[in-house]
């Protein structure tokens, strides 16, 4: 029964991206112009870590993808709760639980397909790495999704107006993305601030798929990665779904 209902959530909400190719292709966009413009600084400057600059940066733009992209999925939920289409769900039987995976699943595959499309150019750029090390990238790239995009969902049934929800993941995602490491290595930055930087867990993704660029699968960057990953992923779905079950989503 749950697997049914979350195909048909599932499909529903992929329908709806395929439908919007010009929002498909323009969430790549950021990270592409990152990739074009920042990436070529970074060429030949010591970064303190191992392999090229491209090997540094494309890990830290692919998880900046699913974190900017997966943390405002939850303005869809309040468009949603505006149009009355959460109120007709409600009166289905659909299972709870499927109604946030369906969505997840979705923005997972979504932000996978568009981190395929950084990495291809990344490569037509010069970026060389091994291709299970891109494979792995691809893996954090859709747990960060899953569990992003849950705890936007479950913000956005709790906030209900883009006013409140917008500083709100503004707050989240800003410091995120300045103190995980996604442009530069945090080796590079003051011991304070690295030692500041252990607090997000963000972190400790972004370590694990630098080390996967350089062939490095079973380095503890790659242990811990795993664990806050999976860790975080489980717990944010839990909290989306019981958010959902609460608000008779």
């Amino acid at each position: 029964m749950l697997l049914h209902d979350t195909a048909l959530v599932y499909g529903r909400y992929l329908r709806q991206s395929l439908r919007s190719r010009f929002a498909l292709l323009f969430g790549v966009l950021t990270p592409l112009l990152y990739l074009l413009f920042f990436g070529p600084l970074l060429t030949g400057l010591p970064l303190g870590e191992q392999g090229s600059s491209w090997q540094v940066l494309v890990p830290g733009l692919l998880l900046q993808l699913g974190l900017f992209g997966a943390l405002f999925a939850g303005f869809t939920v309040i468009m949603e709760n505006a149009q009355g289409v959460v109120e007709r769900m409600r009166v289905t039987p659909v299972s709870r639980l499927a109604l946030l995976l369906g969505r997840v699943l979705r923005d997972a595959t979504v932000f996978v397909f568009q981190a395929v499309l950084l990495v291809l150019s990344a490569v037509v750029m010069g970026l060389r790495a091994p291709l299970p090390g891109i494979l792995i990238g691809f893996v954090f790239v859709a747990l960060l999704t899953l569990s992003l995009a849950s705890l936007s969902y479950a913000i956005a049934m709790k906030v209900r107006t883009p006013q409140e929800f917008g500083p709100l993941i503004n707050a989240v995602s800003m410091p995120s993305m300045l103190l995980s490491g996604l442009m530069l290595p945090m080796s590079l930055a003051p011991g304070w601030l690295d030692v500041l930087s252990h607090f997000v867990p963000f972190r400790y993704l972004v370590d694990a798929v630098r080390d996967a660029y350089v062939g490095q699968y079973t380095s503890a960057h790659m242990l811990y990665g795993v664990l806050v990953a999976v860790g975080f992923t489980g717990l944010t779905v839990t909290v989306g779904t019981r958010v959902f079950r609460t608000a008779g989503a």
